[in-house]
């Protein structure tokens, strides 16, 4: 068992969340726990790398859906980078793959990110 670990950096187009090792029944309420301490503003885009996940089960699918919702409730985006082929596989079979944008890397994610545009009032 690989045990967690959780890192958030903010970058301009948003926070973004690095996931490493096991995403399970035992570590989810950790993210859950974190979602809503995020400074997530209108138009910015939530990144969650999952470049160094492990092990991923329907809890960690559970977390990923709460991420998303608190994305949208800010009025911004979430988007998924580096996602393993065993999780992009389950995302694919419960149709998960239609919900989330994926990029290969945070970076490409950050560079795929549209700022909002000011319109003058």
């Amino acid at each position: 068992m690989t045990q967690l670990t959780v890192h958030t950096r903010t970058t301009p187009a948003g926070p973004v969340i690095e996931l490493s090792g096991e995403l399970d029944n035992d570590s989810a309420p950790a993210v859950r726990t974190l979602l809503p301490r995020l400074t997530l503003q209108a138009g910015q885009q939530l990144v969650i790398d999952l470049t160094g996940i492990t092990f991923c089960d329907s809890s960690g699918m559970t977390v990923l859906i709460a991420a998303r919702n608190h994305a949208l409730a800010a009025g911004a985006d979430i988007t998924l980078a580096a996602v393993p082929d065993r999780v992009s596989r389950m995302l694919h079979i419960i149709g998960l793959d239609q919900v989330f944008p994926t990029h290969p890397t945070a970076q490409a994610a950050a560079a795929a990110w549209i700022p909002p545009t000011t319109h003058p009032e």
